[in-house]
């Protein structure tokens, strides 16, 4: 771990106990985030970035458990701290945005209230100060009319507004690192242009570290400094945004890529064949097998290693490694960058 990680994720696997056997949603997930990046973790609906990001700060809920690794935050392992310790570190230390800012917002509580809250609860601010700083943050997330809006319902706002809000609660205490999951997927793509700004400027205004979840590559490429591929619960790629943009590894990276709509008028869209794996019942061996188009027979035997091909891109592809040393499996024809 260098020195200026932030939040370092070691071998996180996380289980939801169900019958007739229990299903590993993250499977030996590990990343860091670094003092001032912005991580992109991207993937299909039920790769299991949400439950990911659940798990680093413990809200996953029964039958759901994390079952084992780290998740060092500041020096601390928080898989290790007490949950009233937890509480202090959810806000103050680790803000989060929820995909679905209606569902997390309470329907009888004025805005204002849920940003008062989370300072009061932390000890930032008395009740008599709160609303005026309730008010300021709204302000900083560019709600229009402040004064007045902290008053209002969430019913009485915007999809893009709530969002808003969400992000100003996220933001009150300042923490040094924002946890944004799925912030733009709701919205229409006017108001997902303003959200991602608004995150960019907020992020350097608060001095943030940012993990971004998103199905969206291009989101990934305007905001994301690095990224790492999730698939089927685990992490098949990481690297910068150029390395993974200009020359991805793994197949199901390129896939994502080829996915992204460009081409000509009247061009068909690229898809990548099949469908994503039932956790419940993965593949044998590396669990993209069955839709890769450059599988081969070691791909059936073992889920591959992580392969380093630089300091900053990893790969867990047999494309990239061997099992038996000294070998070397070709590319095979068709899967030329």
């Amino acid at each position: 771990m260098v020195s200026d990680t932030l939040l370092a994720v070691e071998n996180l696997t996380t289980v939801f106990d169900v019958r007739p056997t229990p299903v590993v949603a993250v499977n030996d997930v590990s990343f860091e985030i670094r003092k001032g990046e912005t991580l992109g973790l991207v993937g299909e609906s039920g790769s299991g970035k949400s439950v990911t990001a659940f798990s680093l700060i413990r809200l996953v809920q029964s039958p759901g458990r994390v079952a084992g690794g780290k998740v060092i935050f500041q020096g601390r392992d928080l898989l290790a701290t007490s949950e009233p310790e937890m509480r202090h570190v959810r806000g103050a230390g680790i803000g989060f945005v929820f995909q679905e800012p209606m569902a997390a917002l309470n329907p009888v509580m004025r805005v204002g209230a849920h940003i008062a809250e989370a300072l009061i609860v932390h000890g930032l601010a008395s009740k008599s100060d709160a609303r005026a700083r309730a008010v300021e943050l709204l302000r900083a997330v560019l709600i229009t009319d402040p004064e007045k809006r902290v008053d209002d319902y969430p019913h009485q706002l915007s999809g893009g507004m709530r969002q808003r809000v969400m992000m100003a609660v996220a933001l009150a205490c300042k923490p040094p690192l924002v946890i944004a999951d799925e912030p733009t997927t709701a919205l229409d793509v006017t108001v997902q242009a303003q959200i991602l700004d608004l995150l960019r400027d907020m992020k350097r205004e608060f001095d943030l570290s940012l993990l971004l979840i998103t199905h969206d590559l291009g989101v990934i490429a305007e905001t994301a400094d690095r990224v790492a591929v999730m698939y089927a619960g685990r992490i098949v790629e990481q690297g910068t945004v150029r390395e993974i943009f200009h020359d991805p590894m793994h197949p199901y990276t390129r896939g994502l890529l080829a996915s992204i709509p460009g081409g000509g008028a009247g061009s068909r869209l690229k898809a990548i064949d099949g469908t994503v794996p039932n956790l419940a019942s993965l593949p044998p061996g590396c669990s993209f097998a069955p839709r890769c188009p450059a599988r081969m027979a070691v791909c059936d035997t073992a889920f591959p290693p992580v392969t380093a091909i630089d300091r900053e891109h990893t790969v867990r592809c047999y494309l990239h490694t061997s099992p038996d040393p000294g070998a070397r499996i070709p590319e095979p024809a068709g899967t030329a960058r």
